[in-house]
């Protein structure tokens, strides 16, 4: 377990929408999915306290796929490339302003069969706790999105898969797994 939020970017050109393809690239032999909450923020902000209403940040939430190329990450010294490929962080499909954290779970679910299920509650760090973290690091502007962290579960994806995130009070992110060439 980690003692703090560990903290990545992916670049804009990860990001496709709902039932847009996962493109595998041929230099990972292994390409996984992570279920996440996402976080898309309203206004700036940044070194926000351990005090204070955040939702004035937060434009609202949303299903999010951390794809990873697993091999990658364990290889490289930092995990730009295992997780920065082009639609390597699938989101969507609705921001929802009122989600209700402590009643809400994720679920992601491959071919209609279930890897994944949690409740935000269990959480190994609270929304407010990895939005304080990431501010004291860099200013979050508007549109920026936080991923919250995978529950246990993750897994790989093959071509021909599809793969949902499922957010109770969000709805469904759904995308289909095809090979790229090159």
């Amino acid at each position: 377990m980690p003692k703090e939020p560990l903290i990545f970017l992916k670049p804009p050109s990860s990001i496709v929408a709902p039932d847009e393809a996962i493109e595998l690239p041929p230099v990972s032999q292994r390409v996984d999915y992570e279920g996440e909450l996402a976080v898309v923020f309203a206004r700036t902000c940044a070194r926000l306290g351990e005090r204070g209403d955040l939702r004035p940040y937060i434009a609202g939430f949303t299903c999010l796929n951390d794809v990873t190329a697993r091999d990658l990450q364990r290889t490289d010294a930092q995990w730009t490339r295992a997780k920065g490929f082009d639609t390597f962080c699938p989101l969507g499909p609705v921001l929802e302003t009122q989600l209700d954290l402590a009643a809400s779970h994720l679920e992601t679910w491959v071919n209609g069969v279930r890897k994944q299920s949690a409740p935000f509650t269990q959480m190994i760090f609270s929304v407010d706790a990895i939005i304080r973290w990431v501010s004291r690091v860099m200013t979050l502007l508007p549109g920026d999105v936080i991923a919250t962290g995978t529950p246990a579960g993750v897994g790989p994806l093959h071509e021909g898969d599809v793969v949902e995130v499922i957010v109770d009070g969000v709805g469904t992110l759904r995308n289909p797994v095809v090979a790229r060439g090159e």
